[in-house]
């Protein structure tokens, strides 16, 4: 039948080219003349015919070479990942849900991606607070990260330095729930401000800043087992994304325990493009937990932080400039008495850190950080401090800095030092925290 309805209409297509080609003269001439038009036509339809059907042979040979190089692929992947992972549905039935998701991560579902950073430090100087050695590997991570399954993915970091190996991160994050939620549980590092949430090798200097060494734990700081839960917040003004967690109470900064004394942190976090080149980066952070000054002692952190990105389009590769600064107030509870049960007092501190870094070629960076934090259990005691590095990325598995820095601690000893640090990377290593 669709045969037969082709056919019709491409007769009377071609007659019509045939009436509107002939003459008006011509048609009205005499019958012979009439005739011929007819087997004109008649050709034409033929024609016309024989080159509808070369094209559907051609569509069907097409057709089966698709099937045939998907059949191919298919083999491949079950010989790689299993038959279970590859079965089609039979013609006419809907493909699983899940059958995409099989497809694309069927290469890592058993192999996720493993990767392995170094950081390497070189010190020269004196510094009688703090005498570090002056070669050592102060840290090897290793990363595992994979998707789990079309809900959830997960990562781990385990961390090995002159100390031992622990687990730095591991944590599995839910990116499926319902009112746009964000779920993550494991082992991790909070979310408060910045610099707590970096590891080390992407710190943009050499050490982390008095402020982080003094009130937040120095190079572990903040890091936990417990579960976070983070939304945005829609607006038309800006990125606005809350989160909420809580930890069990076991890190450089608070601990317990107690099964019902838990750490609490809330943070609010705002984005913006200012311009096309520009962009602001605020937050704020609050978290509060117990430690171990005394008993049923607690301690209360307040942070404030906020970067600036500069970063041209047509110079995107060789300029770029971000301003970074950290403000933390401390709060801790201590006992009056130190040898025994009494009322307690309140201890303040703060500290803040502010860095400016410029890049002034492809691969070559320049920068300074200035320092200054009081201590938890005494704030008439305040360290200060500023640092100038450069920094050079001889491709982005490879990075080597140089950074000179002086501090002057609350004792009066005032120490200047040189540090060298080259980090250098392995394997496929996912993005973090921006």
């Amino acid at each position: 039948m669709k045969d037969v309805g082709i056919r019709t209409v491409v007769l009377a297509v071609a007659a019509g080219l045939a009436l509107v080609a002939t003459p008006a003269a011509a048609q009205s001439t005499s019958l012979a003349g009439a005739a011929e038009v007819s087997t004109d036509q008649a050709t034409l339809a033929v024609e016309v015919r024989d080159e509808i059907e070369r094209l559907r042979k051609e569509l069907d040979a097409l057709r089966q070479e698709y099937e045939r190089r998907i059949g191919t692929l298919e083999q491949r992947l079950g010989a790689l990942s299993g038959p279970s992972a590859v079965e089609r549905p039979a013609a006419g039935e809907p493909a699983p849900a899940t059958q995409a998701q099989a497809y694309s991560n069927s290469s890592t579902v058993f192999n996720p991606n493993i990767s392995a950073v170094g950081n390497f430090i070189g010190l020269a100087g004196d510094n009688p607070e703090s005498p570090d050695p002056s070669l050592q590997l102060t840290e090897a991570e290793v990363a595992f990260q994979a998707v789990v399954d079309p809900y959830a993915k997960a990562d781990f970091f385990l961390s090995a330095g002159p100390d031992g190996v622990e687990i730095e991160e591991g944590y599995v994050t839910f990116t499926t729930l319902p009112a746009g939620l964000l779920l993550k549980a494991g082992k991790m590092r909070a979310q408060f401000g910045k610099v707590n949430t970096m590891h080390t090798h992407i710190l943009p200097w050499a050490d982390r800043p008095l402020v982080m060494q003094n009130l937040m734990g120095g190079d572990e700081g903040l890091s936990d087992a417990g579960f976070s839960v983070s939304r945005l917040i829609p607006n038309n003004f800006m990125f606005l994304e809350a989160t909420g967690e809580v930890f069990r109470g076991d890190s450089e900064v608070f601990q317990t325990d107690e099964r019902s004394r838990l750490v609490y942190l809330g943070r609010l976090r705002g984005y913006r493009d200012l311009t096309d080149d520009t962009n602001v980066d605020l937050g704020v952070s609050f978290t509060h937990g117990p430690t171990d000054v005394g008993a049923d002692l607690d301690k209360r952190l307040v942070g404030v932080d906020a970067t600036l990105r500069w970063r041209p389009l047509r110079r995107a590769i060789y300029r770029r400039f971000v301003w970074r600064t950290e403000f933390v107030w401390s709060r801790q509870d201590r006992p009056l008495n130190p040898i025994g049960p009494g009322p307690a007092v309140l201890r303040q501190a703060f500290g803040f850190y502010s860095s400016a870094d410029y890049q002034f070629a492809r691969r070559w960076y320049i920068g300074a950080r200035v320092d200054r934090s009081g201590r938890v259990l005494d704030a008439a005691l305040t360290d200060s401090g500023g640092s100038v590095y450069l920094t050079f990325w001889p491709s982005e598995f490879s990075q080597v800095r140089g950074q000179y820095r002086r501090t002057a601690y609350a004792e009066g000893v005032t120490a200047n030092e040189l540090l060298f640090q080259l980090n250098f990377s392995i394997g496929a290593h996912g993005a973090h925290v921006f």
